[in-house]
């Protein structure tokens, strides 16, 4: 079952009492080997779990920076299929880092639902979260991603009240994505005192961990909600990495993962207590 990968990686990350870096970049940004040149050095800098997004066109929680990665995926030719293709590529020589997509139900339509939870399940592919699928809809790909061992991965965010919330979570597997800001990724910024009561809410309410994106900008701050959730989502940083190397001509794989790693050193360490210095 490949939703197992994820129950493991958080049962790994519990005895170390650290929370999960989750690293999110686009396939095919900014072109498929880079894409993969990527994906296959993330686990070695420290990503516990990658967050994959498959190319849209209008991606709409996105802010400017993943737009545009999208755009630039879009443009390199990656479509979902390829997508599926780049996790087979790099199950062959990694089964053990979950991989969950991110995406849109546009895509997941034209390919066919069925189709699609049968090949995800077979390239490697551990959870799916689908931004504009709402729990009232979602039935019918909750239903096949179950058969094939997919967790679906749902989004709470801060206005997710107490009557919604159990509607968010039901059915929900893996770990629950919380959106700790009102608005798009990569715009503003986290607020750790803020979030930690809704994530203690989510938490009581799935049962499950509880990873926090959208906001999420420096090692610093990756830190602070390190201490208060069970993962970290870092993405618009990563792809404004790529953004950057590429305008530089400088070779975008090593910045991705050079980036990566401080990111994930922060939120490792971050439940570690500071030595006291003696004066």
């Amino acid at each position: 079952m490949t939703t197992a990968r994820i129950n493991a990686c958080f049962a790994a990350l519990k005895t170390k009492n650290q929370a999960a870096f989750v690293a999110y970049v686009m396939a095919g940004d900014p072109d498929t080997e880079t894409a993969f040149q990527i994906l296959r050095g993330l686990p070695g800098a420290g990503a516990d779990i990658i967050e994959l997004g498959f190319p849209f066109s209008d991606p709409m929680a996105e802010g400017p920076p993943i737009q545009r990665a999208a755009l630039r995926g879009l443009k390199a030719g990656m479509t979902l299929r390829g997508t599926l293709e780049l996790v087979r590529r790099f199950r062959a020589g990694d089964d053990t880092t979950p991989i969950v997509l991110m995406g849109y139900m546009n895509p997941l339509m034209s390919y066919g639902l069925e189709a699609f939870a049968t090949a995800a399940a077979e390239a490697g592919v551990d959870g799916l979260i689908v931004v504009d699928c709402p729990p009232e809809e979602s039935g019918p790909l909750a239903d096949l991603l179950d058969a094939a061992h997919v967790s679906l991965i749902r989004l709470a965010t801060p206005t997710s009240d107490e009557r919604r919330l159990p509607v968010v979570v039901a059915r929900t597997s893996g770990f629950v994505y919380y959106v700790s800001v009102a608005g798009v990724t990569g715009v503003k910024e986290a607020d750790a005192d803020m979030v930690a009561p809704a994530v203690a809410r989510v938490r009581a309410a799935s049962g499950l961990p509880v990873c926090v994106g959208f906001g999420i900008k420096t090692p610093q701050r990756a830190a602070e909600v390190a201490r208060i959730a069970d993962g970290v989502v870092v993405g618009s940083v990563l792809v404004d990495v790529i953004a950057s190397a590429i305008e530089m001509n400088q070779l975008v794989a090593p910045k991705v993962v050079e980036s990566a790693a401080s990111l994930a050193k922060a939120v490792h360490s971050a439940r570690v207590e500071q030595p006291v210095v003696q004066a």
